[in-house]
């Protein structure tokens, strides 16, 4: 099953008396456990496709199906349980809660869950293990590097083991060497959780890893490249 299919998305905002169509006619489907990049230049619409797909923003038009649920019709509540429970975020500002430290930002998500203390406890150690922040569980982040925040913010991600991590422009604030360091670790903690990663991302380096690169102009879809193939796919 396909994380994300869209058909005949449509999306306008409404300025003043102005509309200003953002996205026309999207008809996408996100291949599962893949690297898919959305790429494309200033003002196409690749972070309103990204904030539909992540249920943060409704289209005007068309269907969107996130992990097998019709999404568009959910009340606020019902999404923003939705989100909770099956979405991770990844932001270019991280949107670490700086009065939290890095365990605690881990954990914040799952508080949100019916998961118990120690499972909990159990998943945030695991997973900052594996981002290399063991010894940082306790720092807040302002003690943090910009690239240990994003690392926090990788494993805040899959606190829940969602089905699909949404990551708006993830290097955007990094130096190019940590933002390859981090390019790597997404890759690593995609193909070790089997979770399917989507990005919008103006990096070579992101668009140069991606499985799928999807171009967008206008507010349309221009080309998507299928560059490898999947387990699903080769099975």
């Amino acid at each position: 099953m396909h994380p994300v299919v869209l058909k005949h998305v449509g999306k306008t905002y409404h300025l003043d008396s102005v509309d200003v169509p953002a996205l026309t006619d999207i008809n996408l489907e996100i291949r599962p456990n893949c690297f898919t990049v959305i790429s494309g230049p200033s003002g196409s619409g690749k972070t309103t496709l990204l904030n539909l797909i992540g249920c943060i923003d409704r289209p005007d038009m068309g269907e969107i199906v996130v992990a097998g649920q019709w999404v568009q019709k959910m009340s606020d509540d019902a999404l923003s349980d939705f989100r909770a429970r099956h979405l991770g975020f990844i932001f270019q500002n991280f949107n670490l809660l700086p009065v939290l430290t890095a365990y605690e930002n881990v954990e914040f998500p799952l508080m949100l869950t019916k998961v118990s203390a120690a499972q909990r406890k159990q998943r945030v150690l695991a997973l900052l293990d594996a981002v290399g922040l063991s010894e940082r569980a306790q720092n807040r982040p302002g003690q943090l590097s910009g690239g240990q925040r994003q690392r926090v913010a990788i494993a805040r991600a899959l606190a829940t083991e969602p089905k699909l991590v949404l990551a708006d422009e993830p290097t955007a604030n990094l130096d190019s060497q940590t933002g390859v360091a981090i390019i790597a670790l997404m890759r690593k903690m995609q193909r070790e959780h089997h979770v399917s990663f989507v990005f919008s991302s103006h990096d070579p380096q992101v668009q140069a890893e991606a499985d799928d690169a999807i171009f967008i102009r206008d507010g349309r879809i221009t080309s998507v490249e299928r560059r490898t193939k999947t387990d699903e796919a080769a099975a």
